[in-house]
């Protein structure tokens, strides 16, 4: 083996796949492996995973990645993980697996309305910026404990899922602020958890199951002669705390300062922008901190690239997979002229915050149209929903004139254009691939001492691999489309509540 060090492991830990990747300082991968876990649905709208599945995949990645690299375990200077945020993940209170509900769970809607009601839902904002929403970890958690008390009794740590990897890594009950926040679980501005905060969501007594608190770069443990055993890590390497995997794609796309804004097309529409104070308006989905003086403000919906895996699962591949899927979707796109009577995609497959009840649709298909005027709506679509959440922010009165674009749309060789064009402001996208582990390695650089701040770090591990500017040619295109796209919205409103 050889000793190139020192190196930083980063794991991304999403609803599905779990994925390590290990880098030197300045950002460039050496390997990668990446493990697909397995969803339950044990009722209608329940998501649930199991948690030895989730270590067992977890370590193997971990394992397989260094062996992959050629590298001494001795070589990586810091562990660090990302995961997806909010559902919960609760051991019980000898520290074994109790409960892993995941964030597309949707069984805690009518808790969420119970815990709006009545004026709660501001009283919580004001202390949170975020108001109840059903997959939202204390609204799970306030579910649990109206409808399952058994198991809420036997409950003794409610974790996030990069938490739990962390807890078998290193023995030790830690979160981070960035996920705890962005789980509304601490109050601004000072980001701690809080007695007042607990009682507006009915959990007053639910403070003994909250892990200790920490900012992402900080180290939580280091890691144990069973879990080294598992991992193939070296005993004793410090473990990060982490971070909220929507503010890891934001280091590791090279958005770090105020000002600067990160859109990730991936499952779910991220569009934020780090500010040094906190964004007060209820018309903002959450704030998320991850560091001192330093926090995104976050719009978001599942209203983004996953129609396109949707598409391309169902009526592209048809059960048989194929490696070129996307990229064939790209090319057909890009051989279509963009004209004023193209149709229009509502990329409302799972559902919208606008409304549990909004579907998908595509809507003016003629018979000169062919699959690529449909998966050019789509791709127009999933831009258009983002743009509605852009223009949130801005009527926030949160400023911004360019964008890093990351997550699986980064990678298609023209939706970085049709964002651009559709936004009005130029779009960059990274040189990783994997901006998700990146940003977990840059809090594992800095947790090892190898970067100053998050700051040093995402400068000397970043950069841009290619720019897009708007086409002045296309604005009044888009916007007159935008426009028609939003009258369909509110047309369809009726129609979905009685479908």
């Amino acid at each position: 083996m050889t000793e190139p060090g020192p190196l930083l492991l980063g794991l991304d830990a999403g609803n599905t796949v779990i994925k390590a990747v290990l880098f030197d300082l300045t950002g460039r991968a050496l390997a990668a492996s990446e493990r697909v876990g397995t969803s339950t649905r044990p009722a209608p709208g329940h998501v649930e995973r199991d948690l030895d599945e989730l270590w067992s995949n977890a370590a193997g990645v971990i394992r397989d990645c260094i062996e992959r690299a050629g590298v001494s375990p001795g070589a990586i200077a810091a562990v660090r993980g990302a995961g997806h945020g909010n559902g919960l993940y609760l051991l019980d209170r000898a520290g074994g697996p109790l409960l892993a509900i995941q964030s597309l769970d949707s069984r805690a809607a009518a808790a969420a309305d119970r815990l709006r009601a009545a004026g709660n839902g501001a009283r919580l904002h004001g202390l949170c910026l975020q108001e109840p929403w059903p997959s939202q970890t204390p609204t799970l958690l306030a579910w649990l404990k109206a409808e399952d008390p058994a198991r809420h009794a036997a409950a003794g740590t409610a974790f996030h899922c990069k938490d739990y990897v962390a807890w078998r890594l290193t023995g030790r009950r830690t979160a981070d602020v960035s996920d705890m926040s962005g789980a509304g679980l601490v109050r601004f501005p000072d980001c701690s958890y809080d007695g007042d905060l607990l009682a507006a969501y009915s959990l007053g007594d639910a403070r003994a199951l909250l892990p200790h608190l920490l900012w992402p770069a900080e180290v939580a443990g280091r890691v144990t002669a069973a879990a080294a055993a598992m991992t193939g890590l070296a005993e004793g390497t410090p473990v990060a705390a982490g971070l909220f995997d929507v503010v890891a794609n934001a280091l590791g796309a090279g958005v770090v300062e105020a000002g600067q804004a990160s859109i990730i097309a991936g499952t779910w529409s991220i569009n934020q922008v780090v500010t040094r104070t906190p964004v007060v308006d209820p018309g903002i989905f959450m704030v998320s901190a991850f560091d001192a003086g330093r926090m995104v403000a976050i719009e978001s919906s599942a209203t983004s690239a996953a129609n396109l895996e949707w598409y391309v699962r169902e009526l592209v591949e048809r059960g048989e997979r194929r490696s070129d899927s996307f990229a064939a979707c790209s090319r057909r796109v890009a051989a279509v002229a963009p004209a004023a009577d193209d149709p229009f995609f509502h990329p409302f497959l799972y559902g919208s915050r606008q409304g549990a009840d909004f579907r998908a649709g595509f809507y003016g298909l003629a018979g000169w149209h062919h699959e690529g005027h449909m998966l050019r709506a789509l791709f127009e679509g999933v831009a258009f929903e983002h743009r509605r959440h852009v223009e949130v922010l801005r009527a926030a009165g949160i400023r911004f004139e360019r964008a890093s674009l990351s997550g699986g749309g980064a990678r298609s060789v023209v939706w970085p254009q049709i964002f651009a064009d559709v936004l009005g402001i130029p779009v960059t996208v990274p040189v990783s691939a994997e901006a998700g582990a990146l940003g977990a390695a840059i809090a594992a650089g800095v947790a090892a001492g190898a970067f100053a701040d998050l700051a040093e770090a995402v400068r000397a591990m970043t950069a841009e691999r290619a720019g897009f500017s708007p086409d002045p040619g296309m604005a009044a295109l888009h916007d007159a489309r935008y426009r028609t796209y939003g009258m369909l919205t509110e047309a369809m409103r009726p129609l979905w509540r009685e479908m």
